[in-house]
């Protein structure tokens, strides 16, 4: 496995960022896996009229991951996250890091793959990053060793 450059995958993230369906916040997110193999894995959040029913950057990147077979294959995730400028990009310079149900939804794929996983945050313009162990995210987390699977 190479090493993970942070930069790369919120480079990635922001990639994936404009391509976000966020027509009701206007707050367009991206997120990129970072893969045992060296690959990137990216996704971006995808709004529904029924907001319930919206789905979150990293969840729909690590559902592509799983899809593809690869979910114990993630080696770390970058995200970022802005408000949208009138053509839809994401803007701002303060980091974003995942919401608590990503945080789940993460540890479901860190636990399956045996890892505490790097979370990179980004901003969606400029060069802050902070980055963060899952474990400290995400405390105590229930996940499939809880019910003996993983």
């Amino acid at each position: 496995m190479n090493a993970i450059d942070p930069n790369a995958l919120i480079a990635a993230a922001r990639t994936a960022a404009r391509n976000a369906h966020a027509p009701y916040s206007r707050f367009a997110v991206g997120a990129a896996l970072a893969m045992e193999d060296g690959s990137i894995i990216t996704g971006a959040n995808f709004e529904n009229a029924s907001y319930g029913l919206s789905l979150c950057a990293e969840t729909v990147a690590i559902a592509t991951a799983s899809a593809a077979g690869r979910l114990r294959e993630i080696v770390a995730i970058g995200v970022i996250g802005g408000a949208m400028d009138a053509d839809g990009v994401a803007t701002g310079d303060t980091p974003v890091s995942p919401c608590g149900r990503c945080r789940q939804v993460i540890n479901e794929a860190a636990q399956m793959g045996g890892r505490d996983l790097p979370v990179h945050c980004g901003s969606a313009e400029g060069d802050a990053v902070r980055t963060y162990r899952l474990s400290d995210l995400l405390p105590d987390a229930f996940g499939p060793a809880d019910l003996g699977i993983g």
